[in-house]
């Protein structure tokens, strides 16, 4: 889940780490009394989920009381990368020696927490990665030690820096390391850490997301999962229960694995165009099943539904009733071929072969796809 760069912001000043003052705002008249509270000049930021928010107009800054309430109702009224724009924060203006990066990251192939600093940061900081290769030093971090300040100041030395740096970037790092762990974050990241014109080291911004997994353990945080999910499908999805992902194509998934759900979603789009991914989880009923069916059938233009269940311990002879119970109720006029294994799944086959569903008994997920497309070919 991510989080709103004030949530993130919220965090470092809990764990030492300097952020300038500001004040999360809802309105232009808000805006204005907060700036005036914080001093000129003010940076207005949007807060949307998404990055590009400078490039969009959502990064404004403001130098005198007269202009903060109409920018701030400017950026309330934008939609960026189709994210409405429903709070901004104002915060001090900060005059910027040198800019900064540092990130706390889950490396995908070893699955271990990696640490990323470069001398040099900002909104390029993709480019400078590619192209001053000397800059960036990243490194494994043991989950047993955690990031020590020894190796924290060894991968400053390593990309240049001395001095002041030297002197107050391992702290940030360490501390940064403390709200990667404390907050069972997959991402921790500043850009830029700045050092100011007076000397001072401050995060300007924060990126923050936290494994879904483990959010229970977070109920101090008050964060609402529901509100941050601004696709009416994928909200209904976690409302039902499922994991839910809409696509640009016309061919609807169930699965009951996110394994299933992936391998489905690769070789429909080999020949056809997937719908969404969905993936049931193993609490599999009749009544989720036929929640499923509705939530896929509010997208439209669907004209064929692929379902990929596994009966481990999932009860997919129940889920099958489920769906059939749906297609009954409705009129249903696309082909559906379901690939169902395992526990009761002859007695699952005999219910969707009696109520109209095309069964692969075979192992193949393509198979039951080239059956689908077969159908929808009117082969």
């Amino acid at each position: 889940m991510k989080l709103y760069e004030y949530e993130g912001a919220q965090l470092f000043q809990k764990y030492g780490i300097p952020v300038p003052d500001f004040a999360v705002v809802t309105s232009g008249k808000e805006a204005r009394e907060k700036a005036e509270a914080i001093g000129f000049p003010v940076i207005i930021k949007a807060q949307v989920l998404t990055g590009g928010r400078y490039l969009a107009g959502g990064v404004k800054t403001v130098e005198s009381a007269d202009k903060v309430e109409e920018t701030a109702e400017h950026i309330l009224s934008l939609k960026i990368k189709g994210l409405p724009v429903e709070k901004v924060t104002v915060a001090a203006g900060i005059e910027v020696d040198k800019e900064f990066y540092l990130g706390i990251t889950v490396d995908d192939y070893k699955g271990t927490p990696m640490c990323i600093l470069s001398a040099e940061g900002g909104v390029s900081i993709n480019q400078i990665a590619q192209d001053k290769e000397e800059v960036v030093v990243q490194r494994p971090v043991s989950i047993l030690k955690g990031l020590e300040m020894a190796e924290a100041e060894d991968m400053c030395r390593q990309v240049g820096l001395g001095g002041k740096d030297l002197a107050a970037i391992p702290e940030i790092m360490v501390n940064l390391w403390k709200v990667f762990t404390s907050t069972d974050a997959m991402i921790a990241e500043i850009n830029p850490l700045v050092r100011t014109k007076d000397g001072k080291y401050m995060a300007l911004d924060s990126k923050i997301e936290m494994d879904d997994s483990g959010l229970f353990r977070h109920k101090d945080l008050h964060l609402n999962q529901l509100e941050r999910i601004t696709n009416p499908l994928e909200k209904a999805g976690k409302e039902i229960g499922v994991s839910y992902l809409e696509l640009e194509g016309d061919i609807a998934i169930i699965a009951s694995g996110a394994g299933l759900g992936m391998a489905s979603m690769d070789i429909i789009n080999q020949k056809m165009s997937a719908a969404n991914f969905l993936e049931t989880g193993g609490g599999i009923t009749e009544e989720l099943m036929y929640n499923v069916m509705e939530l896929i059938m509010q997208k439209k233009g669907i004209r064929g539904l692929f379902i990929n269940v596994y009966g481990g311990i999932n009860p997919i002879h129940e889920g099958a009733k489920g769906v059939v119970r749906y297609l009954k109720e409705h009129d249903i006029q696309f082909p559906v071929v379901a690939k169902a294994l395992g526990n009761h799944q002859e007695e699952t086959w005999q219910i969707f072969k009696e109520n109209g569903v095309h069964v692969v008994e075979g192992v193949s997920t393509e198979e039951g796809v080239a059956m689908l497309a077969g159908l929808l070919e009117g082969k």
